[in-house]
């Protein structure tokens, strides 16, 4: 689970990505895991879609995660 911290001075874009980055080094989430896709994930977390677009994005740029067009976001081979 994502946590968030509102009063934090890091934006939330980016504590969602330290979270998933968290979980994939604790193994919680493995290489090939699916994502919750943006709309489950922003719903969950009661936040804007975007800010969870963004957090992938920055992620699959860093090469934790991949897109699959149509299919959604995996974790990568790291």
């Amino acid at each position: 689970m994502i946590h968030l911290d509102y009063r934090s001075a890091s934006p939330i874009y980016s504590q969602i990505e330290q979270g998933i980055r968290d979980q994939i080094r604790a193994g919680v989430l493995r290489s090939g895991d699916k994502l919750p896709s943006v709309r489950e994930l922003a719903a969950s977390l009661t936040i804007n879609p975007n800010t969870i677009q963004r957090a992938y994005r920055e992620l699959e740029q860093q090469g934790w995660i991949a897109t699959v067009s149509g299919k959604g976001c995996f974790v990568c081979d790291r």
